[in-house]
């Protein structure tokens, strides 16, 4: 992820022929990403963060995936701007994994309900992700995420930051978010 980093950090990474972003602020990437994207259309630009159903507009125009979905009224507004701009983003819903009243994400038991929920809206659901609580060890919570994933009949999966994502890859993420781990700490 390269949120806070301004575009000067982040060219010699496109210059190398990196292309999938993260960004954990809609505002924040317009401004950041709107010229470049511009120049650069193979570059996919990824939200990790909440999205606020009053920015939906502004993130399905600038924004390839959504990390993030983790409600009806989010995922439905999604659907309506996708149809408004005739753009299909590729979604993950947020999966609370550790039960935590301070995140955001699906209870674990409502995940199937709300997957068909978002099938019935003609979503591209891609996959399940997670934030693993923590003061926890993430394996446990990223073998759950897996199986949930595989019972869903889905390939992808969101997980694994800069301090556990060789745990994350050994259990089949394919999406990792290791900012800090290229960008240095955030200031």
């Amino acid at each position: 992820m390269s949120k806070t980093f301004g575009i000067e950090n982040i060219k010699p990474l496109i210059e190398y022929g990196h292309i999938d972003f993260g960004e954990n602020k809609v505002q924040e990437a317009i401004e950041k990403w709107s010229e470049i994207k511009a120049e650069n259309s193979n570059i996919k630009l990824h939200l990790i963060g909440k999205l606020q159903t009053n920015k939906v507009k502004y993130a399905v125009k600038i924004f390839d995936y959504i990390h993030s979905v983790d409600n009806e009224k989010l995922a439905k507004k999604i659907s309506e701007e996708q149809i408004k701009n005739k753009k299909n983003i590729k979604i993950f819903i947020q999966v609370n994994i550790g039960d935590e009243v301070q995140k955001s994400g699906i209870k674990k038991d409502k995940v199937y309900d709300f997957y068909q929920y978002c099938l019935h809206l003609k979503l591209d659901v891609i996959g399940l992700m997670c934030i693993p609580p923590e003061e926890q060890s993430p394996d446990q919570f990223f073998k759950d995420l897996k199986i949930m994933s595989h019972s869903l009949g889905l390939k992808k999966l969101s997980m694994g930051m800069s301090s556990d994502y060789i745990t994350a890859v050994e259990n089949s993420a394919t999406h990792i978010r290791i900012g800090s781990s290229i960008f240095g700490s955030r200031n």
